[in-house]
């Protein structure tokens, strides 16, 4: 494994700091061997089974992965705040045959695994094991299982081999110049390709030092910026716009501390949902930063980034990365003209190995070897600009075809407005109509006429939500996407 082995060189260095304690690259090595010794538990080669496991954020769920890839096994990462009936889906749908769990998951995991009769190894036992000769990992092999947040079916097992998580690692590594002397601050979940490839392992991979937190803390957040040695941070727009919220609340003296500290970091990034640009404006004015923002799915890796060292379009997730091919097309597949709207389809090494157990999905999934997003895009000004998911965030209204994060971006100017989530309302009038599910400050009385007054001025009329919806929050995934399936369900 070239992760191992780019390890191998970097010894000495911090590879993790967590709840567990300072841990070296050397160190790493050593657990992640006990770790294989364990799970291969006698045989040579786990030759792909799936080992699912649920542990925390930290250095005992690094040594984890490691080590069962270095056995031969496929990762299968479980949510820690998945219910019992989704970790139960996941399990039987990946045909993991060995589950581990940390110990303060233990009793939730255990009974799973007895009544479908399947191994259970806990975090304490297998970094504990005497290490043992380990297996040659070929590229091509099956590395890992993701599921996608399903919207109107089942989440789907995401394959990927460890040549295509080289193949991302290598491209992030590339365009965000990547160093041995970078360290990162990780709050991102573990189960998802943000917190797994962008934030770890492109920082294991540099032989950098990766800062993981239990869980996002603002305030937390914020103290490690004021230390002065995080050089990179990762987050979803969730997670900053808390941190303008803390920002916010602070004193002015402590505010000057607090934007001066981000001042030192070099990089800072957005993703996994699209980015508001007052969100956007504010962080910058707060930190000097202008996010990165970039774009990229469970299936391919990321695919578009802005420049690390050029100008970033706000509201544009910039060009493709090295080595990674992308075109719009039409619904007949045909590249559409500069200037168009269409679905996003991408080629290249990062493009994932297959949904597990569908191959009927697999198929419909690609056509002429380019994978299909079904995510909507336009160029411009040279950059990709996201409209939405084609069959969620794109809406129908009338015979026009309008984009929901359009109209969202424009809603978050109204002064009454904290966030919102437009969604498509089936109608049989208009086929279907626009909504706009609200979360507004404290205080207001925003109705449905006097928000059609203010959009008047900003939106063609067709885009105009006819519906609203007042809510405390918005729901959202562990990933802080807003769930749009269960906000339309909310106007019923």
């Amino acid at each position: 494994m070239d992760l191992v082995n780019r390890a191998k060189q970097h010894q000495a260095r911090t590879a993790i700091i967590a709840t567990e304690g300072v841990f070296t690259y050397r160190q790493l090595l050593e657990a992640s061997a006990q770790v294989a010794s364990c799970l291969l538990n006698g045989e040579n080669d786990l030759r792909e089974k799936r080992v699912a496991f649920l542990i925390p954020p930290g250095f005992h769920y690094v040594a984890m992965q490691w080590g069962l890839w270095r056995a031969g096994g496929v990762a299968v990462p479980l949510c820690v705040s998945y219910p019992k009936p989704e970790l139960e889906y996941v399990i039987a749908d990946s045909g993991a045959e060995i589950v581990v769990a940390h110990p303060d998951f233990a009793a939730s995991l255990r009974p799973m695994t007895e009544t479908r009769n399947l191994r259970f190894v806990l975090t304490t036992q297998a970094l504990g094991h005497q290490p043992v000769t380990l297996p040659p990992i070929d590229a091509s092999r099956r590395a890992m299982i993701i599921y996608t947040s399903g919207t109107t079916s089942k989440p789907k097992g995401v394959v990927t081999t460890h040549q295509n998580i080289q193949a991302h690692v290598t491209a992030l590594i590339s365009a965000w110049e990547w160093t041995a002397n970078d360290h990162i601050l990780h709050v991102l979940p573990l189960h998802h390709v943000h917190g797994i490839i962008n934030a770890l392992t492109c920082a294991l991979w540099a032989g950098a030092t990766c800062e993981i937190l239990p869980k996002f803390d603002a305030e937390e957040v914020w103290r490690r910026f004021a230390a002065g040695n995080v050089t990179l941070f990762m987050a979803v727009p969730t997670i900053y716009f808390k941190l303008i919220e803390a920002w916010e609340a602070a004193p002015p003296a402590q505010q000057k501390i607090m934007s001066a500290a981000c001042k030192r970091l070099r990089l800072m990034v957005s993703g996994s949902a699209a980015l508001p640009i007052c969100v956007l404006e504010k962080w910058q004015k707060i930190s000097g930063h202008v996010l990165l923002e970039r774009y990229g799915m469970t299936e391919v890796g990321m695919a578009l980034s802005n420049p690390l060292r050029g100008q970033r379009v706000p509201g544009g997730v910039g060009m493709p990365l090295p080595d990674v091919e992308v075109k719009l097309v039409d619904e007949n597949g045909d590249e559409v003209a500069p200037g168009t709207p269409g679905e996003i389809w991408v080629k290249g090494p990062g493009v994932f190995l297959e949904y597990w157990g569908k191959p009927e999905a697999t198929q419909r999934a690609f056509r002429d070897g380019w994978f299909c997003t079904g995510d909507i895009a336009v160029i411009e000004k040279g950059f990709y600009r996201i409209l939405g998911r084609r069959s969620i965030d794109i809406i129908k209204t009338g015979g026009y075809k309008v984009s929901a994060l359009e109209i969202e971006e424009v809603l978050r100017g109204h002064p009454d407005i904290k966030d919102c989530a437009v969604v498509g309302l089936a109608d049989d009038e208009w086929g279907q109509r626009v909504g706009a599910a609200l979360v507004l400050n404290r205080g207001s009385g925003l109705t449905v006429d006097s928000l059609r007054s203010w959009a008047k001025t900003r939106l063609a009329a067709y885009k105009i939500p006819t519906r609203i919806l007042v809510l405390d929050e918005l729901p959202r995934n562990a990933m802080g996407k807003v769930i749009k399936p269960e906000v339309a369900k909310q106007f019923i």
